[in-house]
C-alpha cells in the first residue's frame, strides 16, 4: 500500500470512528445495550478504546510499509487531541444540536 493513500485511510478511518460512539446507541455499533440511552461516560469510554484501536491499526500499516518510527509522549498527545477534535461534529449532533417539536 502507497504511503499517501495508507495515511489518508488512517485519517478517514479516524474520522468515522471518532463520531460513532455518538451517531448510534449500541456499544461499538454492534451490541445493543440494556439501556435506551448510552451515558456520556460509556461514549467517551468507547471514545478512548476505539483510540487505541485506531492505534493499532495505524501501527500495524506503519509495519507493513517499512520501519516502524519511535513514538514518545508528545505524538500520543497530539493524536489524542486530533481525535478529539475529529470527534466534535459527533458531539455536536447529540449534545448541543437544538431539538425541534
Amino acid at each position: 500500500m502507497d504511503v499517501s493513500l495508507a495515511s489518508w485511510f488512517v485519517i478517514v478511518l479516524a474520522a468515522l470512528a471518532a463520531n460513532l460512539p455518538f451517531f448510534n446507541e449500541r456499544l461499538f455499533a454492534l451490541l445493543p445495550l440494556g439501556t435506551p440511552v448510552k451515558s456520556l461516560w460509556l461514549r467517551l469510554l468507547e471514545l478512548v478504546l476505539l483510540y487505541f484501536v485506531l492505534r493499532g491499526i495505524a501501527y500495524l500499516l506503519e509495519a507493513r510499509i517499512g520501519n516502524v518510527f519511535p513514538q514518545r509522549w508528545e505524538f500520543y498527545a497530539i493524536t489524542a487531541c486530533l481525535f478529539l477534535v475529529l470527534a466534535f461534529p459527533g458531539f455536536v449532533f447529540r449534545y448541543l444540536r437544538k431539538r425541534h417539536g
